[in-house]
């Protein structure tokens, strides 16, 4: 038996005891190191689900994850070795992944999602089997860096969507993790100015540690972020990393004519400025999860080209699970809050 996190329903937290699974051909059992809280958690833990999405079963929870190699079967990886590990599990041969997107796959297995029933269970669990092709050799990294490897794919997926960044300015609205790294992904892609809004002076603070050239407290100096529409708008490029619309409202005035709206948040259904994205010409790309930037960010991670350290504020060992939940849900406190399964 192993232990695992497990959401039955909004505040009813629990740790339980688990049956571990046995690898098949092509898999590898995992000794988890260490698991980030990520906003859907959060979602499931404060409300039950979000927009449509609901718990109807008990589920694991966690999808940010690094793991040692206990029993590295006939994967090619070897015992002890550190790797991040990606939820991503598409299937490889519905019509999506045949024609190259696999992060929509019609039969994804995404750890810790209530999307279908039964749920997928999710990552955080002392044991945990998964296919090799989902772990990414993470040598030199910690284990705390490593699980950052999700979030920050999410991003560098994002960024792929927008195309061209060389010399562009940014507008970010949201600064929790996908925010920031949502700066780191920018900036490495070659943006020539990135502004960042938030509500947290907190979250502001530590995005502009993170290399954002202005942050902006829209709640305390909503005027700042409305000169940027003079003149038709200012920035290229706008992340939208909040999911409510007020957000984007602001984000969509800032924009210069021909801009591209990047939507990451998630908060369910929102009001959207159509006239205005119309009469602008805008492009509004949404941003969906990730596939082989996985890898890709774990490198660029590896080579030093980005520093995910800053944003790991708190980590607190698995008998402490829920903190780590209060804590993520506290923005003017916590950044990243990662749980320790074992070292």
């Amino acid at each position: 038996m192993m232990r695992a996190i497990v959401i039955h329903a909004a505040k009813d937290l629990r740790i339980e005891d688990r049956p571990e699974e046995t690898p098949g051909t092509g898999q590898l059992r995992l000794r988890l190191a260490t698991g980030g809280v990520c906003g859907s958690d959060l979602h499931y833990y404060n409300h039950g689900g979000f927009g449509a999405v609901r718990l109807k079963e008990p589920m694991i929870l966690g999808h940010e994850v690094s793991a040692f190699v206990e029993n590295p079967g006939d994967t090619g990886f070897t015992k002890g070795q550190l790797v991040a590990v990606s939820p991503s599990r598409p299937c490889g041969s519905c019509k999506f992944c045949l024609e190259g997107l696999p992060n929509q796959c019609l039969n994804m297995r995404f750890y810790g999602s209530a999307m279908p029933f039964p749920h997928i269970q999710g990552a955080f669990r002392e044991s945990l089997v998964a296919d090799a092709s989902q772990c990414v050799d993470a040598t030199g990294l910690s284990p705390g860096e490593a699980a950052v490897a999700e979030p920050l794919a999410v991003t560098l997926h994002a960024t792929k969507r927008a195309g061209d960044m060389l010399g562009k300015r940014i507008l970010v609205t949201g600064c929790g993790p996908i925010g920031v790294l949502s700066i780191l992904a920018a900036r490495r892609a070659g943006a020539a100015e990135i502004v960042a809004t938030d509500l947290s002076d907190f979250t502001l603070a530590l995005a502009q540690k993170m290399g954002a050239d202005r942050v902006i407290n829209t709640g305390t100096a909503p005027e700042a972020l409305a000169g940027y529409g003079a003149d038709k708008g200012y920035f290229d490029v706008l992340y939208e990393c909040t999911g409510v619309a007020a957000a984007l409202a602001g984000g969509i005035a800032a924009l210069r004519p021909r801009g591209v709206i990047l939507q990451l948040g998630l908060g369910g259904d929102m009001a959207v400025p159509m006239m205005a994205i119309t009469a602008k010409e805008l492009d509004l790309r949404g941003s969906f999860r990730f596939h082989v930037e996985f890898a890709t960010g774990v490198g660029l991670m590896q080579k030093g080209l980005i520093d995910v350290k800053p944003l790991i504020t708190h980590t607190v060992g698995l008998d402490q699970a829920e903190t780590a939940f209060r804590l993520a849900s506290d923005r003017s406190q916590a950044m990243k809050a990662q749980i320790v399964f074992s070292g």
